[in-house]
């Protein structure tokens, strides 16, 4: 701990203010007062889709277009086939047997747990992956994967893979892009349907189109203007998909966001996802 100054040193101290002039007692105090905050520091400031309470509220939006409902804790169980092409979509993230995250997931699940009961259809998810296969998988990796969604384990593993792939490249990214809450959360929602990297119908090829748009808020950009061309480019992609052509999950959801100027994502919070009206009012 510092040692506190003797009496007499204070009180010469206080002499000394007294009688210096009025004009550096006012520079000192200029010096002393903080600097105006800019708005690069306010935005550091706002709470990030990374606080938990956030973050909860990302997952309950992306799980009422993933799942039609915002307990996105019922969906670890969840598993079907949504005929896009991907295969089996399944858990809080739609980890697709196509794309191999499904494999990575199950992998990660038998590196905490070898021997869990998905283990053995690990040789299967490897001959599917890049395709819409079942093969190997069927019904019986459909009541697996039911009964490992019981386990804490998985749920663990489910999260880890959700984190790792998804939410923190696409929240980091964002942050870097000087997007707040609800930017982090435009990036999350895309990187979840479209995938990571930089091809021109995934997460990155989204971002690069749009910033032929308009500059980021990083860059000197206007936040609105940014997030608007983020969500144009992004409805110009999930368009060319059948399976994804609704982009009410835009229209009905980020952009009322987006229109009432709540980047900071901030309940209560009102929108709708394929005609389903959903709120968080805390």
């Amino acid at each position: 701990m510092r040692p506190q100054p003797r009496r007499a040193l204070r009180i010469a101290l206080a002499a000394a203010l007294v009688a210096a002039p009025l004009t550096l007692a006012a520079t000192a105090a200029a010096q002393a007062a903080p600097a105006p905050a800019s708005a690069a520091a306010v935005r550091l400031k706002a709470t990030g889709l990374d606080d938990p309470h956030k973050k909860d509220i990302a997952m309950q939006l992306v799980s009422s277009a993933e799942n039609s409902s915002l307990d996105w804790k019922a969906q670890y169980k969840y598993i079907e086939d949504i005929k896009d092409g991907r295969g089996y979509t399944a858990g809080i993230i739609g980890f697709c047997s196509g794309t191999g995250d499904m494999l990575e997931l199950v992998q990660h699940y038998t590196d905490l747990k070898p021997g869990n009961v998905l283990a053995k259809y690990l040789p299967a998810l490897k001959k599917v992956n890049g395709t819409d296969s079942h093969a190997g998988l069927g019904s019986a990796f459909e009541r697996d994967w039911a009964t490992a969604a019981k386990d804490t384990v998985f749920q663990q593993a489910q999260n880890d893979e959700r984190d790792r792939v998804y939410f923190n490249p696409a929240v980091q990214q964002a942050k870097a892009d000087g997007l707040r809450a609800l930017g982090q959360f435009a990036y999350y929602d895309a990187i979840v349907m479209h995938g990571p990297g930089n091809s021109s119908d995934s997460f990155g090829g989204i971002r690069a189109a749009a910033m032929k748009k308009a500059k980021t808020p990083a860059q000197g950009g206007d936040e609105a203007t940014y997030l608007k061309a983020f969500l144009d480019a992004r409805k110009v992609v999930m368009k060319k998909e059948e399976a994804h052509s609704d982009t009410s999950r835009v229209d009905t959801e980020q952009l009322v966001f987006l229109n009432a100027k709540n980047f900071d994502l901030n309940p209560p919070l009102k929108w709708k996802v394929y005609g389903d009206s959903y709120a968080i009012n805390g």
